[in-house]
């Protein structure tokens, strides 16, 4: 059985989001959503939430990122934050 290492996100500038305490993702995984890189995890709720822990990457179904290997991030981190969506991957880069 092989061990996953999944990638941390190193930091989420997203203010509205319940798992964002002090610019720390507290979701146990997020997900990277296929077609914008928006952080499918994102929640915008009143309540604070998540684990003590740092948030990691668990799935990216944007393919076309030269991060995403059978649609796991290879990156070492991410950092999360504005970009066309509320809450994006902004260390998404093309593979193209």
């Amino acid at each position: 059985m092989t061990t996953l290492s999944l990638p941390i996100v190193s930091t989420c500038s997203v203010e509205g989001c319940s798992y964002n305490h002090d610019h720390d993702c507290h979701a146990g995984a997020i997900t990277v959503m296929e077609d914008t890189a928006a952080c499918g995890t994102y929640y915008a709720h009143g309540d604070k939430g998540g684990t003590q822990g740092t948030g990691m990457v668990g799935a990216c179904h944007r393919t076309d990122c030269m991060h995403n290997s059978d649609l796991e991030c290879t990156a070492t981190g991410v950092e999360v934050g504005m970009g066309g969506d509320v809450a994006d991957c902004l260390t998404f880069a093309s593979a193209n």
